[in-house]
């Protein structure tokens, strides 16, 4: 009985020696675990003790330091400033550069359609019955030329087709006869480009389709803020070709109007749309308007004394439509930098840049041309000198007037309405056919 209770207390010990030696074994193995995962130890300080700190805070090489990083940091702002003006300065070239690559593409892709259209020879057909192509190739329309722009034209032309006129303060009272007027008529593709505030406020309280270029825009060209805002009736018939170009741009047609225009009909009912431009005219009759053969008379050449020549009275620059084509942009860009380069008239750059055929050292443009119905899309003078004095011509309905003979607009404007639109017979009588 003793026996067995010795072996009993004896196997007890051992069993204990046995679990001391395996919890030995597996402290090992842990600190082998931890000392290989973690070589720096399990903890560690995140920061350093309070007292160093305090010490390091009173060290005068640690102020130094400070009053230098401050000096390194105003330092790196001002590198960050001239680092900031040279990417304002590439960005700006990129831009110019893409816009240039843009319009080469343009012209390339135009080149092609014409050499699908051309290339294939034909063979002249019988006396009379060969023609000549007449109306070149719109350019593939490119929104990302004004986002914002392309936009608001989605949602305002009809037949990617739309009347623009240009506008600022200073003619705010005839852009009230011309918006107007178009409502009256029905006319629903209409924009006005608004030059300022009051202008865009005034169309935007009126329910008039209006567009007005971003602060950002108007910064980077400071001769178009300072036109916009003061200019005259001239400068701003100049501006007004550097704006029609984007339209153009984006595969839109255009007619452009001056804003001393009544409307009385539909003018998009009757273009004819086969012209690179389509124009108003500033001849009174038939023979100005379309042109005829003028005799030039030199006694002095004896035999050979009467010299024929051909003459047109030019184009009207305040009303014309114009197509997206690569010529039409081409002589946009005629007149634009001709106007930015001279001090001259837009209407007269307008005509010579149109109509200049090419010779020794000049090539011209190389755009096709219609001459509008001078009574339909009649001027000032047709209406005050001939027809309102004649009983069968009183009769006809145009599709605008364009008061641009004459300086005193507004009331001629309101004229034109109570005798057309109101039926005041003798509404254009107080008038002279001229200007007083």
């Amino acid at each position: 009985m003793l026996g067995g209770r010795r072996e009993t207390a004896l196997m007890k010990k051992e069993g204990g020696k046995s679990r001391i030696a395996a919890a030995i074994f597996v402290g090992i193995l842990l600190g082998c675990v931890f000392a290989f995962f973690y070589p720096g130890g399990f903890f560690v300080l995140s920061s350093t003790p309070l007292s160093r700190r305090r010490v390091a805070a009173s060290d005068p090489e640690v102020i130094t330091s400070s009053c230098e990083s401050s000096e390194r940091i105003n330092l790196l702002k001002s590198e960050f400033v001239t680092a900031s003006e040279k990417n304002a300065e590439l960005k700006r070239q990129v831009k110019e550069l893409t816009e240039k690559l843009r319009f080469a593409e343009q012209g390339k892709d135009s080149a092609q359609k014409q050499v699908m259209v051309l290339g294939k020879q034909q063979k002249a057909g019988p006396f009379g019955t060969v023609k000549a192509l007449r109306t070149n190739p719109a350019v593939v329309p490119d929104e990302s030329v004004n986002p914002k722009l392309a936009k608001l034209l989605e949602k305002v032309a009809v037949n990617h087709e739309i009347i623009v006129t240009l506008a600022n303060s200073n003619v705010k009272d005839m852009l009230e006869v011309w918006f107007t007027n178009i409502k009256r008529v029905g006319i629903p593709n209409y924009l006005v480009f608004a030059l300022d505030e009051e202008i865009y406020n005034l169309c935007l309280a009126n329910g008039v389709p209006v567009y007005k270029k971003d602060v950002e825009e108007i910064n980077e060209d400071k001769n178009f803020e300072s036109i916009a805002r003061t200019g005259g009736n001239h400068a701003v018939s100049g501006l007004k070709f550097r704006i029609l170009r984007e339209f153009l741009q984006m595969g839109y047609s255009v007619l452009l109007s001056d804003v001393d225009i009544v409307y009385l009909q539909n003018p998009f009912e009757h273009l004819y749309r086969d012209s690179d431009v389509e124009s108003m005219t500033d001849g009174h009759n038939n023979m100005t308007a379309y042109g005829y053969n003028d005799v030039f008379d030199e006694p002095e050449m004896g035999w050979a004394r009467y010299a024929h020549t051909m003459r047109i009275w030019v184009y009207n620059s305040g009303f014309f439509y114009i197509r997206p084509t690569i010529p039409s942009i081409e002589l946009l860009d005629r007149v634009a930098g001709r106007l930015a380069r001279e001090n001259a008239w837009d209407q007269a750059v307008f005509n010579e840049e149109l109509f200049y055929p090419s010779h020794p050292g000049y090539e011209g443009l190389h755009a096709s041309r219609r001459t509008m119905d001078h009574y339909l899309f009649m001027n000032s003078k047709v209406l005050f000198k001939t027809v309102r004095k004649d009983s069968q011509l009183r009769k006809l309905k145009p599709v605008v007037i364009h008061v641009n003979y004459h300086p005193d607009k507004l009331w001629r404007m309101n004229a034109v309405v109570d005798y057309y639109v109101n039926g005041k017979q003798d509404a254009l009588d107080p008038f002279p056919d001229g200007s007083s």
